[in-house]
């Protein structure tokens, strides 16, 4: 069913969204600075681990948009407050979690669970009520009911600006896990960035 929507539309318009989505994508925001926070926290893997915990999110942000959820979320205002908090909140634990963990042993640098921080990366982008927002005004400019069913071609377009959007996050996430080993004998200076980082995010949420 993808191929076939994405064949329905024509090439110029396809091949401007993935020019304006990779824009988009490389942009800095607030997933490329999660990962990039991960990443000199922990590693390159933990980097693009966070990567795909993001795209998680993101994936999910789409699911709303495709089946009208998140239309109705922004249509309330108290719900994207209420969003943009719990995120902000979830930030600062991890600024402090992460400026308190004290000096790292370099063996273990790079160890925590998988899981961990899928989750972490997971929360990050579902507790940011921009990306809800941002689907809705984004996607739709690259649709056309002749084109077949929107819903079908919001999907699709989705998609791809995820999956372009996984691999910069990755790469970010894993260019900043190099940069960490590279001055990995002060591990415990590198706690003390990602926390500023994590604050800097929560900060840059509610005030935005």
């Amino acid at each position: 069913m993808i191929w076939e929507v994405l064949a329905n539309i024509p090439l110029p318009q396809l091949t401007a969204f993935v020019i304006g989505g990779l824009v988009l994508n490389f942009a800095p925001g607030q997933d490329v600075f999660f990962a990039t926070a991960c990443g000199i926290q922990g590693g390159p893997r933990a980097g693009a681990l966070a990567g795909v915990g993001v795209t998680l999110g993101v994936l999910t942000h789409l699911m709303l948009a495709v089946v009208g959820l998140g239309a109705i979320i922004a249509a309330h205002p108290e719900a994207l407050l209420a969003i943009k908090y719990a995120g902000a909140a979830y930030l600062l634990w991890l600024a402090w979690a992460s400026w308190t963990a004290g000096p790292v042993d370099p063996s273990v640098r790079g160890s925590v669970r998988p899981w961990n921080i899928v989750r972490r990366g997971f929360l990050s982008n579902l507790l940011n009520p921009k990306p809800v927002l941002f689907l809705l005004a984004f996607l739709p400019q690259f649709t056309n009911p002749a084109w077949g069913p929107v819903w079908q071609q919001v999907l699709a377009l989705g998609l791809i600006f995820a999956t372009t959007g996984a691999l910069v996050t990755m790469g970010y996430g894993i260019v900043a896990g190099w940069a960490g080993q590279i001055i990995g004998r002060r591990l415990d200076i590198l706690n003390r960035i990602a926390a500023v980082m994590y604050a800097g995010l929560a900060i840059r949420l509610v005030t935005k």
